[in-house]
């Protein structure tokens, strides 16, 4: 069998993804709550879109590859639904009142569409706007497949360039809204059909030959807020990096995506996600940046 299309090969490469998703908490914690370098290098307003496009990279890799090995459309939204929903709804409950939101925001936060405009973000649950984008991706990759099954997964990769397209047209390099957003995830969609042989033995190969030393630098200033059009190649950058971790059997970053603390990390990382803004605005919040 095709290396790339056994599933039991991706149960042995699992520690990669979560090296990734533990990466990419931490860089999401880190802009928020650090400063990292001074304010002229924005370097966070570049850690906090990195550590994004990882998040969503591997969101997509898994759900696509999940629905290609399992056909029940029902389970898989049972589990990403039960997966999410019963924190993000504590963390809303607790979070909405606290920034003293009205009622008219409950709806677009409960039922994750607060990141459409007129948007229905509050200074406490502002990060909400990424568990929108990724509902919203789960319902649509949903109902793709359950009309169109596998052939439905094929147009994911014409689905994803037409996003990003559209973000070029309305100048859209970085944005909340899912339809400026959602290419991010669909990168990560592609690459789990690279890996699944799906899309032929011609872009796993192309992959796994890359430099990820390279791949990184490119990533890290498509993430850089004046990187001006080399925004748009974002989703596809983090997808090709995560692919050349996840396709090879060693590479440069082999011993530390397999640590034990990022694997413990990562196992947290949805909870500690929810938790940090609403912690910013108790006691531990208080202060000066220095104390802080």
């Amino acid at each position: 069998m095709n290396k790339t299309s056994d599933p039991v090969d991706l149960k042995s490469r699992l520690q990669v993804l979560d090296g990734w998703r533990g990466i990419s908490i931490l860089l999401v914690l880190a802009a928020h709550f650090l400063p990292l370098g001074s304010k002229l290098l924005k370097l966070n307003l570049t850690a906090g879109p990195l550590g994004m496009t990882l998040f969503f990279t591997l969101s997509g890799f898994l759900i696509t590859n999940f629905l290609i090995h399992h056909s029940s459309v029902t389970d898989f939204l049972i589990r990403r639904f039960f997966r999410i929903i019963p924190l993000a709804w504590l963390g809303l409950t607790i979070g909405l009142p606290m920034a003293g939101a009205d009622w008219n925001f409950y709806p677009g936060n409960f039922l994750f569409f607060a990141n459409i405009p007129p948007f229905w973000l509050s200074q406490v649950t502002a990060h909400y706007w990424s568990l929108c984008v990724e509902v919203q991706f789960y319902i649509g990759i949903a109902l793709l497949f359950l009309f169109f099954r596998d052939r439905g997964l094929l147009l994911i990769p014409f689905i994803c360039l037409l996003v990003t397209v559209f973000r070029m047209v309305y100048g859209a390099q970085i944005s909340i809204e899912t339809y400026f957003r959602v290419d991010e995830i669909l990168a990560g969609a592609i690459l789990a059909l690279a890996y699944n042989g799906k899309l032929g033995t011609d872009l796993p190969h192309l992959i796994k030959s890359l430099n990820p030393y390279l791949l990184l630098g490119l990533l890290l200033i498509s993430c850089h807020p004046d990187s001006g059009m080399f925004n748009y190649f974002r989703p596809y950058l983090a997808a090709m990096l995560v692919g050349t971790t996840l396709l090879n059997e060693e590479t440069p970053f082999t011993s530390v995506l397999g640590s034990r603390v990022l694997f413990y990390i990562a196992s947290i990382s949805f909870a500690l996600y929810i938790i940090h803004p609403l912690l910013g605005h108790t006691w531990l919040g208080e202060g000066e940046g220095f104390e802080k």
